[in-house]
């Protein structure tokens, strides 16, 4: 099989924030941008890497979803353990500082993790853990 990934998908619960925060804190291309208010799709991934996106969608719109689920999934946004991605840069130290400039909320500094990687982690807008490894 040749199979690889394609789009992942994060969660938005305001999508003007989520787009600045993709687009010109981490400096993602913005692909694709449909819908209106609070019920947009925005598709963005990083420059030179057309194959590889993410989907940032507004949670719980599958009408299989209930009312009880989708309280629920507010719930876990609020808190930040709904959605979560991780990226990598080789510039981590750089990376770390544009994103505490931008006001992105820190979760943690860059460190080495005793499993090998050294990284840091923030959150989007929508509360999503955004967790960011230094390529070695």
């Amino acid at each position: 099989m040749d199979i690889t990934i394609h789009t992942s998908v994060l969660p938005h619960d305001d999508p003007e924030a989520c787009l600045a925060f993709y687009r010109d804190v981490l400096g993602f291309e913005v692909r694709n941008d449909v819908g209106k208010g609070k019920m947009r799709w925005i598709t963005v991934g990083p420059a030179g890497q057309p194959g590889t996106s993410i989907l940032l969608a507004p949670p719980a719109a599958d009408p299989g979803v209930t009312d009880e689920e989708r309280r629920t999934i507010v719930e876990m946004m609020a808190k930040g353990t709904y959605g979560w991605i991780m990226l990598a840069t080789p510039d981590l130290d750089g990376t770390f500082e544009k994103l505490q400039a931008s006001d992105a909320e820190v979760v943690q500094e860059p460190i080495e993790q005793p499993y090998g990687v050294r990284d840091c982690a923030v959150r989007d807008p929508a509360g999503n853990l955004i967790r960011i490894q230094q390529l070695r």
